[in-house]
């Protein structure tokens, strides 16, 4: 991976009041934290002030009291908001993963709702300036993986609105499975689809906002007139039942923050023709197949990974992958969200499972290589690597974003 530093001299003045780090917590008592949407309101708007904007969201874009950010903007007199655009899944959350809303007017505002799914360059710079708005704002809560597809709807967007000669702002939120540190392997840009444009750490440790920076300073062709509307009081080892916010499924098969702190793995699974658990309560953390039985959650076990245990489970997907079959496999129980190792406890699971079913395959279009952002994982599996050993084979790249990484982070 080959990472350029590009300079950021043309917008470092419009952006300097808000790019700045957020302020430390008080000291003392429990911390309390404002979101960027938050911020924004509280100033009135101020930032928004003589512009038509339009909001990239979906149903995570919520106050505190769990009330759409759209509704409270476009019943203030202080926010000119004439256009929302909705990513994967529909502005109002209405569609199933691969689909959207399309073009369509909101029932609960009249607004018009603009598609940005599987749009990109030219044709959504063209949707934004149908649209008629001069500044794109976005907030969406996103969950700390790169492959989940609202970071890249985020890249498309200043993309577009350089193309299109719009303003964009983004108004940060929590990563919810906590900023420490990126981990796994790095996409190569041969590898680049709608779940990684750009190389980036399978697991980002990053916010929308730190991620926008680093999207406009090392990525886009020219950067976007862009502006950030940071958080205050989020500390980077915090998960989201520190935030004090209401979670809001950001997808149909993420149904709660535990979801999200198994994701960055599991989702792996997606590349096999093993159950990711989609069609149960328990997406994400309940893997199987049929065929499937006690010795893998065994196997894992005897691995002794940080912070998780395995349980034999049996479950009946009612969609996706064996529908309506009864599968084995495991489910992934966190006992030690800190000590836990998403991407590594991923590749373990991918290992043992080859090992304890000899039915384990990839999918034929190799789609795990689009997840891990390279042949590496796949080849390294299949030639009989260890976890450890698969998880050496993308230190260096690892190390080198994690550079670029630091210069981008917003909070301690």
């Amino acid at each position: 991976m080959k990472l350029s530093r590009r300079s950021l001299l043309a917008t470092t003045a419009a952006v300097a009041a808000t790019t700045a780090p957020a302020a430390a917590a008080p000291s003392g008592g429990r911390h309390r934290l404002r979101t960027g949407f938050e911020r924004l309101a509280a100033d009135g708007y101020a930032l928004l002030d003589g512009q038509k904007v339009g909001m990239v969201t979906n149903p995570t874009g919520v106050t505190r009291d769990a009330r759409h950010i759209v509704d409270v903007m476009h019943a203030d007199d202080r926010v000119d908001l004439t256009a929302v655009f909705g990513p994967e899944h529909g502005f109002r959350g209405t569609a199933q993963a691969g689909g959207s809303e399309g073009r369509h007017d909101d029932p609960a505002t009249g607004l018009p709702v603009y598609d940005t799914y599987l749009k990109s360059g030219q044709p959504l710079a063209d949707v934004f300036t149908a649209s008629g708005v001069d500044t794109v704002v976005f907030d969406i809560q996103d969950v700390g993986a790169r492959f989940y597809t609202y970071i890249w709807t985020l890249y498309d967007c200043m993309d577009a609105a350089r193309l299109a000669g719009k303003r964009f702002v983004v108004l940060d939120r929590p990563n919810p499975v906590s900023g420490r540190s990126a981990e796994g392997p790095v996409l190569h840009k041969e590898f680049a689809t709608f779940v990684g444009r750009e190389p980036v750490s399978q697991a980002h440790g990053m916010t929308v906002a730190e991620l926008a920076l680093l999207f406009n300073g090392e990525f886009l062709a020219a950067p976007v007139p862009l502006e950030t509307v940071e958080m205050t009081g989020w500390r980077r080892s915090e998960f989201h039942d520190g935030s004090g916010l209401p979670w809001v499924p950001p997808s149909p098969n993420m149904p709660t923050p535990e979801t999200a702190l198994v994701y960055s793995g599991t989702c792996l699974f997606e590349g096999t023709n093993l159950s990711e658990g989609r069609g149960t309560t328990r997406p994400f953390e309940l893997l199987g197949a049929e065929g499937l039985d006690g010795r893998w959650a065994a196997a894992a076990n005897e691995l002794g990974l940080p912070g998780v245990r395995f349980r034999e489970a049996y479950f009946a997907p009612t969609f996706s992958k064996f529908q309506g079959r009864t599968v084995g496999g495991v489910q992934i129980h966190v006992h030690d969200r800190a000590a836990y190792e998403p991407v590594r406890t991923g590749i373990a699971l991918l290992v043992t499972a080859r090992r304890a079913w000899s039915g384990f395959a990839w999918r034929p279009d190799n789609w795990i290589d689009k997840l891990t952002g390279s042949t590496w994982v796949r080849t390294a599996i299949d030639s009989g690597a260890d976890t450890g050993e698969v998880v050496a084979g993308w230190q260096e790249e690892l190390a080198a974003f994690r550079r670029v990484r630091r210069e981008y982070l917003l909070y301690r």
